[in-house]
């Protein structure tokens, strides 16, 4: 771990309430993350891997906030993370411009200076290689890799230290891709961001992590750094994903 923790979770079991029946009685309420602990450090990229429905992305749910039936401690040691999604259309509002979507974060956070607001997206979208033409326009004029490169500038405008990022790139081509990560790994070096990188491809976290938690059924059975996890994969569950990556 690089600095002082950003994120500390330490012991967390996270649950979810099936749905009511058509009488009012609630289903079972089932456990999906089972004794999860680990931190991570200011600047450091640390990768989550695991199938589809292991609880990846209910571990991020939780630290953010949005799934309250937990156990065990979330710790944050600034202010809350933010999140970029796997589908930046579905998470940008289609009916605004891209200048009030980047805007929107700072009014949230109390800069009331509509001047100084939109100075800051006119630098980010500069730092996301678009023009500031870009505030213009709406999400359904955006290719993927400019929507998910306004995703990320929409979570990273505010200056947060740590980004939780699920499958970030999973859904763009590989060319896409590659420009995704480089713009991730440049934002981390200006900024001094930590990521919660989750994914289920083990090339893409080869790529851009330097630490990763293998989960399996809500439990991490496995944590490295990159080199050693790959070289030297001890669980047979983090050898099988590596199997199949090949």
């Amino acid at each position: 771990m690089q600095g002082e923790p950003v994120l500390e979770v330490r012991h967390l079991n996270s649950y979810y309430q099936e749905n009511a029946s058509i009488f009012g009685r609630k289903g079972p309420r089932r456990q999906i993350l089972h004794d999860v602990s680990f931190s991570i450090g200011r600047g450091e990229i640390v990768g989550l891997v695991g199938e589809s429905g292991c609880g990846k992305t209910t571990l991020s749910r939780t630290i953010l906030g949005i799934v309250k039936d937990y156990d065990g401690e979330i710790i944050h040691h600034s202010q809350r993370p933010q999140m970029v999604f796997q589908d930046p259309f579905s998470s940008l509002n289609p009916a605004r411009t891209i200048g009030w979507i980047l805007e929107e974060p700072l009014r949230a956070s109390g800069i009331r200076d509509k001047a100084a607001r939109k100075a800051a997206v006119a630098d980010m979208l500069r730092r996301i290689g678009l023009d500031e033409s870009y505030a213009g326009r709406r999400p359904s004029e955006l290719s993927g890799g400019q929507r998910q490169r306004i995703s990320i500038a929409s979570a990273v405008i505010t200056h947060p230290k740590l980004i939780l990022a699920d499958e970030p790139v999973s859904a763009l081509d590989v060319t896409i891709q590659a420009q995704i990560l480089r713009l991730l790994v440049e934002l981390q070096r200006d900024y001094d961001l930590s990521y919660l990188f989750i994914s289920h491809d083990l090339n893409v976290v080869y790529q851009l992590c330097s630490r990763v938690m293998v989960m399996k059924e809500g439990v991490i059975v496995e944590e490295n750094t990159v080199e050693a996890l790959f070289d030297h994969p001890q669980h047979p569950y983090t050898r099988q994903l590596l199997a199949a990556s090949l």
